[in-house]
């Protein structure tokens, strides 16, 4: 999965989404805070393929984006809308292949403007980089190429606090990245960040009006955060494989970027510091069971504000942490069986 998988709807519910076997799947709350409902199944009874993507917009609408097999040998992507985590999501509608026809050529990644139209990104089978993205009102746009080379299987959409959209990409040179300029207009390039890092380790969190922050892994395990305009800044070495997961939060009165990764123990480790502050220093601790090779870790916030930490399986078994009303990040128990 790419993107935020664990999400707040517009109704204070926590909702979740994973990929089992060949259907995208979800949960969540039934009130704020309280127990869960059972697993469903997202778009219908159509079948998809590994590696999906899920993007929220301002409105909490989530959108989903993923491939499904077509016709023998080729694949086609699908887009499907969830207004509410306890209702059911819109069935599978097609968006096509960005060259028309064609085996699956890369992971998704799905942005949302603050008009709450998707922006799909997708690489394509020259290893450059596709979009497509709704009108404004239904439908789809035109599939338009936005270049870029040798670019690796994931990319990172995400929408900037000023609600324009932008994605990053990775390639064996560093990281390529294309920007909004104004609402509704196509991501232009911006100047590549010529760097060492290693493939599948890049997340990207808003850290103020102006700025996204990036984090990536160099191939010695090194963790980097990195703002475009500035220079990569070493944090501390990563725990694990992987992206880290992030969000921003309030911790004893002051705005904090927090992260969180499964590390080699199997545990869930976390480490925080002030937001574009990267000079304060920041250090791991560890929470939790072990958790098995391949279990994903992501963050957010609740109806009442607390920090909910995530972690999900391979075959599915959801776990929750949730911020104890403490100064600091002291998390309760963690809980299973939800």
């Amino acid at each position: 999965m790419n993107g935020d998988w664990l999400i707040r709807g517009r109704d204070g519910r926590l909702g979740v989404y994973w990929l089992s076997d060949d259907a995208v799947l979800c949960r969540a709350e039934r009130v704020p805070g309280g127990p869960w409902d059972a697993p469903r199944r997202v778009g219908g009874e159509q079948s998809v393929q590994a590696g999906f993507a899920v993007g929220q917009g301002a409105d909490g609408y989530a959108h989903l984006v993923a491939w499904r097999p077509t016709v023998r040998g080729e694949s086609g992507l699908v887009h499907s809308t969830h207004f509410r985590p306890l209702l059911a999501p819109l069935d599978w509608i097609p968006i096509g292949h960005p060259q028309k026809n064609g085996e699956r050529s890369g992971t998704p990644a799905v942005a949302v403007d603050a008009e709450g139209r998707a922006y799909l990104f997708v690489r394509n089978r020259s290893k450059g980089v596709h979009t497509i993205n709704q009108k404004e009102r239904g439908g789809w746009n035109a599939w338009h190429n936005l270049r870029g080379s040798r670019v690796h299987e994931e990319l990172v959409a995400v929408t900037g606090e000023s609600g324009l959209v932008e994605v990053y990409a990775t390639n064996p040179d560093g990281i390529l990245s294309w920007h909004q300029q104004e609402a509704g207009a196509r991501p232009i390039a911006a100047d590549p960040l010529p760097v060492r890092i290693e493939p599948g380790t890049l997340s990207a969190l808003p850290t103020s009006k102006e700025q996204t922050t990036l984090f990536f892994a160099d191939p010695e395990g090194m963790l980097y955060a990195w703002r475009p305009g500035g220079d990569p800044v070493a944090l501390i070495a990563a725990v694990g494989p992987g992206p880290v997961a992030t969000a921003r939060c309030v911790l004893d009165g002051h705005d904090c970027t927090l992260l969180a990764q499964r590390s080699a123990s199997g545990r869930v480790a976390f480490a925080a510091y002030p937001t574009e502050l990267e000079s304060a220093g920041l250090w791991w601790t560890e929470s939790g069971p072990q958790l098995p090779s391949g279990t994903r870790v992501a963050l957010a916030e609740d109806a009442e504000g607390r920090v909910v930490a995530a972690s999900m399986t391979p075959d599915g078994v959801l776990r929750l942490a949730r911020q104890k009303d403490e100064p600091g990040l002291a998390l309760a128990a963690w809980q299973e069986d939800l």
